[in-house]
């Protein structure tokens, strides 16, 4: 049993079980209830589905897609870095669309990971490191200013909404009541951002939830999700940290390569889905994962 996988409180089991290899790099997982998880291999551009022991299924070619989500009727919404847009597939019809690729008259950087919140909105990090100075676009030429790297929400109606700026915002996740959303800022400096949200989706209070800069071992605040206690996962140096509510450190799950991302699935959420480069891996968590808004709805 490895010793840094022994987390009585958050572990059922420490030894990691891979499901699937060989891939560039493994990146947006999410939990389907059918009994499959979806995940990418960005660099390859493709969206795969895998249920546990059986081989993959390539689902569709993608523009480097990132990080994926569902809406409210179960369509895939998913972050396509080359295509500077967020999309929306219907794996029933094969149908794919834009649903976000400008603000303030701007094509957006590189979009790269999106939720989804019970009232059919969906938030979305828009980190600008990736894309050279002169290439940026938001707000627009015409003014000559360039906004910096932010989060921003697609309303129920398609509009579109900046709700706040951050340093390098990647993973997020929201609490379970809703009411606070976490970013994972990433590269130069190492943290959690927690934005208080109001009903109508914007920020109120913003405060760092957690610092995560400690250690020299490899990896990145990247992959956040929240389980339903409340507990934050984020994926970072040397695998997916676990903090409480309050923001406390309880532990650091590893894996035999290096975490990036992750999603709580299997019929009670107690599976942990990794995407960890080369491969996707899965452990058993004691608590459950905070579940989908569109879980909640598919189930009545």
């Amino acid at each position: 049993m490895p010793a840094a996988n022994y987390l009585p409180d958050v572990l059922e089991t420490t030894e990691a079980e891979r499901l699937a290899t060989g891939f560039k790099f493994t990146e947006g997982p999410l939990w389907h209830p059918d009994g499959f998880f979806y995940f990418v291999d960005l660099r390859s551009n493709k969206l795969y589905r895998i249920a546990p022991g059986q081989q993959p299924e390539l689902v569709r070619e993608t523009k480097e897609g990132n990080g994926t989500t569902f809406d409210l009727q179960g369509r895939i919404v998913h972050c396509e870095h080359n295509l500077r847009a967020v999309t929306r597939f219907d794996p029933a019809t094969g149908k794919l669309e834009v649903i976000a690729e400008r603000y303030k008259g701007g094509r957006f950087n590189k979009p790269n990971d999106v939720v989804c919140r019970s009232d059919g909105s969906l938030f979305f990090t828009d980190p600008d490191k990736r894309v050279p100075y002169q290439d940026r676009e938001i707000p627009s030429a015409e003014e000559n200013l360039w906004d910096a790297a932010a989060v921003y929400r697609i309303a129920p109606d398609g509009s579109i909404h900046q709700v706040a700026l951050c340093e390098y915002p990647n993973g997020l996740a929201f609490s379970p009541d809703e009411k606070t959303l976490y970013v994972a800022n990433t590269r130069s400096t190492k943290y959690i951002h927690a934005l208080e949200i109001d009903a109508g989706g914007r920020m109120t209070r913003r405060r760092i939830f957690a610092d995560m800069s400690e250690g020299d071992k490899p990896g990145i605040p990247d992959g956040l999700k929240v389980d339903s206690a409340g507990r934050v996962f984020c994926s970072g140096p040397g695998g997916v940290w676990v903090f409480t509510p309050e923001g406390r450190k309880i532990g650091v799950i590893e894996f035999p390569e290096q975490a990036v991302n992750f999603a709580f699935g299997g019929p009670d959420l107690k599976t942990l889905f990794c995407c960890a480069y080369t491969s996707v891996y899965t452990l058993r968590v004691k608590v459950p994962g905070n579940p989908h808004p569109w879980y909640r709805l598919r189930s009545k």
